[in-house]
């Protein structure tokens, strides 16, 4: 692995790991109807921050794109989770807008 990627692919793995928290939190909040965009949100989140983390590891030669699609992908969720009071959220926000300018500075 290219030593360029190394706080990408952590930042990825915080971000990966936030979201799952925030999506279980957020399944536990008595709003569900609420919370439904946070949900879907995190999932989509913790799943390219995870395929972002693969094609680091592997050398793809689609890490760009891929980490460009991530850094996208955790701006939306950054911007979901902040219009929520919720601890969990507040936290996933912060880690989603650390890898998205990771990534972004990684490409760069």
């Amino acid at each position: 692995m290219n030593q360029k990627y190394e706080e990408c692919l952590k930042a990825c793995l915080e971000c990966l790991e936030a979201c799952n928290m925030c999506f279980e939190e957020c399944l536990n909040e008595e709003d569900l109807k609420m919370m439904a965009d946070c949900i879907r949100l995190d999932r989509e989140c913790a799943d390219i921050c995870a395929f972002a983390a693969q094609a680091i590891t592997r050398n793809s030669p689609f890490t760009k794109q891929i980490l460009e699609l991530c850094a996208t992908v955790c701006e939306r969720c950054a911007e979901e989770c902040a219009k929520h009071g919720h601890n969990h959220c507040q936290r996933c926000a912060e880690s989603c807008r650390k890898c998205a300018n990771v990534c972004l500075q990684t490409v760069a």
